[in-house]
């Protein structure tokens, strides 16, 4: 039997989480929209305001009889979360508040897969620790491409090296909350909470880097698997050939639609664009250019790269049907070169091959999934936050 603390305690997860998905409400809103009496959303939304978790501004006028009622919002003081992401030419760190603006984000380009893990947390958890002291943060989530079980990395096919180092000790020194997880699942988990296609309940969210990953929303749910290692979409084997991934394996589908795919088929070893230590944004924008100016090669290796990945996804979309399938990481970036040769291929193997968009988040969204969450225990317990001194 629950505790009255108990019971308050979800009940101010209740308003939360309805402030959260549906904007924005008056207290008869609230009431409405969780089942809780008028005077207990009153009291709610008090003490929510002592936590400076939400706060009340404008007027809501819903016709010109009876009087308006205040709105009750989210508010972004002092409470935030943490989203890390270490890949294997970048780091970045993005800060997110409960209200879900971003705080602070910050990604440098750096060559992790030629650098010892030490080295590369040092350097993370440094990043952190600056964002940790500009915005307090109650935790912190570190995005990994590859497989993790806790916080030790189990696979990381481009990151070999990586394979039994406990990711989270590196942020010890930090004093807070850490989790790590797979990036794709993190980026469909930003996809599902902050995308222009939020909370459709079924949703395979596909991104492009040195490798190639996925995540899958399935019933409002991220799809974990049996060990929690589900989503490494990109070493199926959906290819003939001899090509080497860095499983080990030959023809997985990485191998064709992964970045050092594209840019093998589109770059000389010494051109510009396959130099890992420069900002990997900068190289798409230039195969970008290269593209819209019409280079044949470029051309020829967008419209393989869109092809394979209509190939792929049609396997993706026969088991899982989702409603949407997002592409995100460098397919986003050069989604205008992709989508053609991608929902042709799609066409020829499902019947509706018009169900993929491009994610608006970029290259933020595996740290914005960290971010989100590394916020979820304020919204699973609102009392975790304490009440600010002058309330």
């Amino acid at each position: 039997m629950q505790t009255q603390g108990q019971v308050r305690s979800a009940n101010l997860a209740a308003v939360l989480a309805c402030l959260r998905d549906d904007g924005p409400r008056s207290r008869a809103q609230l009431a409405a929209g969780t089942g809780l009496t008028k005077a207990t959303v009153s009291s709610l939304v008090g003490e929510l305001v002592d936590r400076g978790l939400v706060s009340e501004g404008g007027l809501l006028r819903p016709g010109s009889v009876g009087r308006p009622g205040t709105l009750v919002e989210l508010a972004g003081r002092g409470t935030c979360g943490i989203g890390v992401e270490i890949n294997v030419d970048y780091l970045a760190v993005l800060v997110l508040d409960v209200a879900g603006e971003v705080r602070r984000q910050a990604r440098v380009a750096l060559d992790t897969a030629a650098l010892e893990p030490a080295e590369v947390l040092a350097r993370a958890s440094a990043m952190t620790a600056a964002a940790h002291a500009e915005h307090p943060a109650v935790g912190v989530t570190v995005a990994f491409p590859g497989g993790v079980q806790g916080s030790v990395v189990r696979t990381a096919p481009n990151l070999p090296r990586w394979v039994g180092t406990d990711v989270a000790a590196g942020f010890a020194e930090l004093a807070l909350p850490v989790r790590v997880a797979n990036d794709a699942d993190l980026s469909a988990l930003a996809e599902w909470s902050a995308g222009p296609h939020a909370h459709v309940p079924d949703l395979v969210y596909l991104t492009g880097e040195v490798g190639v990953g996925g995540g899958v929303i399935t019933g409002g749910q991220l799809l974990r698997g049996s060990t929690g290692l589900g989503g490494e979409v990109g070493h199926l084997a959906l290819t003939p050939g001899d090509a080497a991934c860095g499983c080990g394996r030959t023809g997985c589908w990485e191998t064709v639609v992964g970045l050092a795919a594209l840019l093998r088929a589109a770059a000389d070893p010494g051109d510009p664009l396959r130099d890992p230590g420069r900002d990997l944004e900068d190289r798409l924008a230039e195969v970008a250019d290269r593209a819209r100016d019409g280079d044949a090669r470029t051309l020829a290796a967008l419209a393989d790269i869109g092809t394979g990945l209509g190939v792929g996804a049609a396997v993706l979309v026969s088991l899982f049907d989702p409603a949407v399938v997002v592409l995100g990481g460098y397919f986003a970036q050069l989604g205008e070169f992709l989508l053609d040769p991608l929902t042709q291929a799609l066409g020829a193997r499902v019947a509706d091959p018009h169900r993929v968009v491009l994610s608006t988040l970029g290259f933020t969204a595996a740290v914005r999934g960290g971010a989100h969450v590394a916020l979820q225990p304020v919204f699973t317990d609102p009392t975790t936050v304490p009440l600010e001194a002058s309330a």
